[in-house]
């Protein structure tokens, strides 16, 4: 069983202690250990669950559309995260791309919008996805060339997303696209577009090697209503940060949780493989890396749960976010490598738990920004700091 010590840390309040403990009790109830084989079918079966049982509450904003609470409690999204993520890779995900979908529609929606959306987002009863990044603009978003041009009381969507978790499934995608108020990144809207919209297509399912729902999307004379588009034209980039600002902390999160499975992995190991008649934590070699990996895992935890509350304190938090994504899902690369390493040629055998960990990690360290973004953020928000010190 993982160290549960952190919850004892300033960072949180009781009600985050007693929401871990309840959901940890509940995944070890129903998804702990599953093995799917449709996977499609297990992230529906997934988002149904995890709705029936109030969790996506806790993924939305607004108690009047079914929401835990008014705002979004981002240490409970990170807590939500980190113990599905203990757990099941897909189960987390389930989770998080409820959130991350209809997150733009929380933060800048309208009241109709929140209304038709939300209170089926909650209830585990529509799936989300979010449609941002395309075959040549991912992290370089002003790029973007899929465009949305204004035809009276609609607009017409063209052109291409791809990487879109959810896609295929998703009953709804929030999409950005270029509707040319000003060049580069402040030309950009948001809009809702629903499955099944006439001019809009599943051009591609993509395979990755943690398998998870993912499909380029292609729009072709797509028309959508103008009141389909999320807050004001022109800011979609502003939507499309703000959301990312609230959900990027927790893929550090998430890293956590397969960081300390790893460790937890690890320690039954060391602790039970005999070998030239002792066991391998007697060792020192394994007993300095047991250090080293949980170490990490405190140092990553500190920093995301810092950004956390920081956010949840209503401050500014780029660059926390920034620092704390990058080193949750570095650490946990290194920490589920070592891990792997200890189960020596088992640790390779197909579906077992290390060997999953080891795929699962993977993609976090690129999506929402890859490690080398997250460090341009952070150099930029430290130069920008240093020039206005200086001024």
């Amino acid at each position: 069983m993982s160290d549960k010590s952190y919850l004892d840390w300033p960072f949180f309040e009781e009600q985050h202690a007693a929401l871990e403990q309840a959901l940890d009790s509940w995944a070890s109830q129903h998804i702990s250990q599953q093995h799917e084989h449709d996977v499609d079918q297990a992230c529906r079966t997934l988002v149904r669950q995890l709705g029936a049982a109030g969790w996506l509450a806790h993924a939305i904003a607004g108690s009047e559309y079914g929401a835990a609470g008014a705002t979004i409690d981002t240490r409970a999204i990170c807590l939500i995260r980190e113990t599905l993520a203990r757990h099941s890779g897909l189960a987390d995900f389930a989770f998080a791309m409820q959130g991350l979908g209809s997150g733009a529609i929380c933060l800048h929606g309208s009241a109709a919008q929140r209304a038709a959306y939300l209170p089926r987002v909650a209830r585990g009863e529509a799936i989300a996805a979010f449609a941002l990044s395309e075959p040549q603009a991912g992290s370089d978003v002003a790029a973007m060339q899929c465009a949305a041009v204004r035809d009276g009381d609609e607009y017409v969507l063209d052109g291409e997303k791809t990487w879109i978790s959810n896609g295929g499934i998703a009953d709804f995608y929030v999409v950005f696209a270029r509707t040319g108020e000003q060049p580069g990144a402040r030309g950009i809207s948001a809009f809702i577009v629903d499955a099944g919209t006439p001019g809009f297509e599943i051009a591609e399912r993509i395979a990755v090697i943690a398998p998870h729902p993912l499909a380029r999307l292609r729009f072709n004379g797509c028309r959508i209503p103008a009141g389909q588009r999320i807050g004001e034209a022109g800011q979609g980039f502003k939507v499309a940060m703000a959301t990312l600002d609230v959900f990027r902390t927790s893929v550090a999160a998430a890293a956590l949780g397969f960081a300390r499975r790893a460790l937890d992995e690890a320690m039954q190991r060391a602790t039970g493989r005999q070998m030239f008649g002792q066991v391998l934590a007697d060792f020192q070699l394994t007993q300095a890396k047991l250090a080293q990996m949980a170490t990490g895992i405190d140092a990553a935890a500190l920093l995301t749960y810092r950004a956390a509350w920081q956010r949840d304190q209503g401050r500014t938090v780029t660059k926390e976010a920034a620092m704390a994504k990058l080193t949750a899902t570095e650490t946990a690369q290194q920490v589920i490598d070592a891990a792997l390493q200890m189960f020596g040629g088992l640790g390779v055998v197909s579906e077992q738990p290390v060997e999953r960990l080891y795929r699962e990690i993977r993609a976090l360290r690129i999506y929402e920004g890859a490690t080398e973004v997250q460090q341009l953020i952070i150099a930029r928000e430290l130069l920008r700091a240093a020039k206005n010190r200086d001024m």
